[in-house]
């Protein structure tokens, strides 16, 4: 190990400022192939040892692009059997490097240009948008396993909300929905179990992809919780048959519509009065209690309040422990926002089918991460959705055979 020690401040004497560091790369690579292949064999050079089990047979010359540039290896060579570096592997060493850089750079939301821009700086000449679309393609397989996989057991609620992005589309700009499904499981765990795109939310799209989840193993769905389209809503009761709750926030946003900016505050702080109570009969008393207070000065607001009452307090009949999770669509936010994030620095997309790549890995990678993360709902209030029959339901079943 001296003499290795010696050669490399001898070597780096030698080099030349530019050649630092891709001097000191190929030393210390060098040196680590060498004393991996004297363990290998059982003596060092020119040793004489009675536990040597192989003898060393010249060198072959192998380079290795980095982002110092490329490297000249020289890899020993042995007498019986071959030898190769584990901090390489096999043929194509670069390609197989570039390929990862690139499908992480993709899911970090790089476009092509500049991924293209990153594979020159580490030292690889550059590849054409064309290639690197390829290359991308390799992230399909994994994508396409994570979002068509089986979904076992019971997922009593369902989050969906849904995304605009810019597509390409027959010469023309054209704006698509990219919907996105989160459930949770009986034993309180949350997880992505859907991404669909489509050119409107209309009933049939809808119809269709509800479908397709339930095709997959969602079942027992007890809630549904989304923003207000007329399409999902028949779609909800047509497919899944499940209860839906009107995202909160986004009927705020709506009631407040009717009501001049300057009383906003007075007016919000009112109807909050109803989601403070701690059952549901109270919720409705409370509820309409403040829309008749407000009907005489805004008859539109407590019109929508009348309408929507049962929509937006649908939550006030699950379990309490749940309910600040079920009130809206806010789970779905954050994820939104990332997904967002990851598409502006796409810009438009080329078609659909990149959509799905993009977001789809993105979604695989949030996934991952709450299934790390601790429960996101008590399992005591899942108790609380399956009650015991009462009796109406059970003069309902058949007799039992004598």
């Amino acid at each position: 190990m001296t003499d290795d020690k010696m050669a490399l401040v001898e070597l780096l004497q030698k080099s030349g400022d530019g050649d630092f560091l891709r001097a000191v790369a190929e030393a210390v690579l060098q040196i680590l192939m060498e004393a991996d292949v004297e363990g290998l064999i059982g003596a060092g050079r020119h040793e004489r040892s009675a536990e040597r089990l192989n003898y060393r047979n010249g060198y072959r010359d192998r380079s290795l692009d980095t982002r110092l540039g490329s490297l000249q290896l020289r890899i020993p060579k042995l007498r019986q059997g071959s030898y190769f570096p584990p901090f390489l592997e096999p043929r194509k060493t670069a390609e197989k490097a570039l390929v990862t850089v690139i499908q992480e750079a993709w899911i970090g939301g790089v476009s092509t240009r500049r991924v293209d821009e990153l594979v020159q700086a580490m030292g690889l000449s550059g590849i054409s948008k064309s290639q690197v679309s390829k290359l991308c393609k390799d992230i399909d397989e994994r994508v396409n396993a994570f979002l068509d996989r089986p979904l076992d057991g019971e997922w009593p609620y369902l989050w969906l909300d849904a995304t605009y992005l810019k597509v390409r589309d027959g010469g023309r700009i054209v704006s698509v929905a990219a919907i996105i499904a989160v459930a949770v499981t009986t034993e309180g765990r949350r997880e992505i179990v859907g991404l669909g795109i489509g050119p409107s939310e209309a009933e049939p799209f809808w119809s269709g992809f509800l479908k397709g989840l339930v095709k997959r193993g969602l079942d027992n769905i007890k809630l549904v919780i989304s923003d207000a389209h007329d399409g999902l809503r028949h779609a909800i009761s047509r497919v899944l048959g499940a209860s839906w709750q009107r995202c909160r926030v986004h009927w705020m946003r709506n009631a407040l519509a009717h009501v001049p900016k300057g009383q906003h505050t007075m007016v919000a702080a009112a109807i909050r009065q109803a989601f403070l109570q701690t059952n549901a009969e109270a919720a409705h008393q409370t509820w309409r209690h403040v829309a008749d207070q407000l009907r005489p000065r805004w008859p539109k607001l407590a019109a929508l309040m009348d309408d929507s009452e049962h929509d937006v307090l649908a939550y006030m009949t699950f379990p309490a422990q749940h309910r600040t999770k079920l009130h809206s669509t806010n789970p779905l936010e954050r994820l939104n926002k990332e997904v967002k994030r990851r598409a502006d620095v796409v810009g438009i997309f080329p078609n659909e089918a990149s959509i799905t790549r993009l977001i789809g890995a993105v979604l695989l990678e949030q996934n991952d991460e709450w299934l790390l993360q601790c429960r996101y709902m008590q399992i005591k209030g899942m108790a609380e959705l399956t009650p015991p029959l009462i009796d109406a339901d059970r003069a309902k079943l058949p007799p039992l055979a004598a």
